[in-house]
């Protein structure tokens, strides 16, 4: 990129605040977007540059379309561009979310909020199914990558095993395989050659500083609040969420949702729809639903006053999904070449895609069942957990509201504002007029 094409900080500033206003629609439209705004009207980046990057990005645990906005603002001007690019890429939808949630904690048991979020949820078990859709076509591409996705799903539906023991088999299963492959014995030069010490030195302080950042603030909670405390509590799962989170905010709601609901208590099932729906209807990253339920956590479980304990809860879980997200760049921006020129890496990311899939499907399913049915009661038999409906107690007006958001979204292709208006339209409506 020559020097003329490099904008100022000042307009880099403004195009990547119209970029975190405008990024709607999830990763896929927010990519589409910068794409757009990046390469072909202020070409910024090249072709090859924006994919370069958007395949590293892909690589790393977080919100890749998030990543990818701090690469490109690292890229043109270093340090303090990476960082106002990926915090002007969050801070919008962030607000709004805060917003929401703490309206949703204040009134959320309003009939008429209750009624419009019945119709949100039928809409977001669909968006769910159209990025399962979506994911599968992309990710399955043989035997091996559905062999990977059944046993994603068997392994985390009926046996409840830990979503990073699944990612990591699947990397390790995608890893060896690229390397008995002829072509990945035959790396580039460029991906085989030594790194200088130099470099070495400059990761090792990156890592460094961004680790402190990172978990400075949460060991001073831990020392003002204690080990037990709901804010303590947060800022730990979160921050084994942000290292996990490979493939996108679907694929890590199905863990998330297991802890956040079952294991912790902190939100219901119905909530956690909620709360997936509040974050549709936003700009920014779908990983800040995880805003929602450190709010509504901290809001419920905290000593002191309800909503400053539920702006520290947002502010926890803020602060420890997205830190990393700058620990990931910054750190292995220099190298994304040498990345993009290793194929056995190549096949591990491969390999946790097609898990990922495994993963969506699970969330479709848990999400179906509780979308769909007032009871769904939850049984064992030996290592196996089977989900297992009241089947009288089926939700007509949900499954209706679904079956409309499957013709809008998946048929007539509506659009996603659209749908989720539709939808919290008609239920309201229905409440207001039975």
């Amino acid at each position: 990129m020559s020097q003329m094409e490099t904008p100022s900080f000042g307009n880099a500033f403004k195009v990547f605040a119209t970029i975190g206003l405008l990024s709607f629609g999830g990763p896929t439209a927010q990519i589409a977007l910068m794409h757009r705004i990046l390469v072909d009207e202020r070409k910024w980046l090249t072709e090859e540059q924006f994919l370069s990057a958007l395949s590293f990005c892909m690589l790393l645990p977080g919100p890749e379309a998030m990543q990818l906005a701090t690469y490109t603002g690292w890229r043109l001007h270093g340090l303090r561009g990476g960082l106002a690019a990926g915090l002007l890429f969050v801070i919008p939808g962030a607000a709004l979310v805060f917003a929401l949630a703490a309206i949703y904690a204040s009134f959320g048991k309003v009939a008429i909020v209750q009624a419009v979020f019945i119709g949100i949820k039928g809409a977001v078990l669909i968006i769910v199914v159209e990025a399962l859709l979506r994911v599968a076509k992309r990710a399955l591409k043989g035997p091996t990558h559905w062999a990977l996705a059944g046993f994603s799903f068997i392994a985390f539906f009926f046996l409840s095993l830990p979503f990073p023991l699944i990612i990591g088999v699947a990397a390790l299963i995608g890893f060896a395989l690229a390397w008995w492959r002829p072509a990945a014995r035959d790396d580039t030069p460029a991906a085989l050659a030594p790194l200088a010490m130099s470099d070495l030195w400059r990761s090792l302080a990156t890592i460094t500083v961004w680790l402190v950042v990172w978990f400075g603030p949460l060991i001073a909670i831990a020392l003002i609040f204690g080990g037990d405390h709901v804010l303590t509590k947060l800022g730990i799962f979160f921050s084994k969420l942000a290292v996990v989170t490979f493939g996108g905010a679907y694929a890590v709601l199905a863990y998330m949702a297991q802890e956040v609901v079952q294991n912790h208590g902190w939100l219901n099932a119905g909530e956690m729809l909620d709360g997936l729906g509040l974050a549709e209807t936003t700009n920014g990253p779908l990983i800040l639903v995880t805003e929602f339920v450190g709010y509504l956590a901290a809001y419920r479980f905290g000593e002191g006053t309800p909503f400053l304990m539920g702006v520290l809860g947002a502010l926890v879980t803020l602060w420890v999904t997205f830190a990393p997200c700058f620990l990931w760049i910054f750190t292995g921006a220099p190298y994304i070449e040498r990345l993009r020129n290793a194929p056995r890496l190549q096949g591990a990311l491969s390999g946790v895609t097609a898990a990922v899939v495994g993963v969506i499907l699970n969330l479709s399913v848990w999400f179906g069942l509780h979308v769909s049915f007032g009871t769904v009661a939850e049984e064992k038999m030996g290592p196996f957990t089977l989900w297992v409906p009241e089947l009288a107690t089926i939700d007509g007006l949900s499954v209706g509201l679904a079956a409309v958001a499957a013709l809008a979204l998946l048929r007539f292709h509506l659009g996603l504002a659209w749908t989720l208006t539709l939808t919290g339209g008609l239920s309201l409506a229905w409440t207001l007029l039975v």
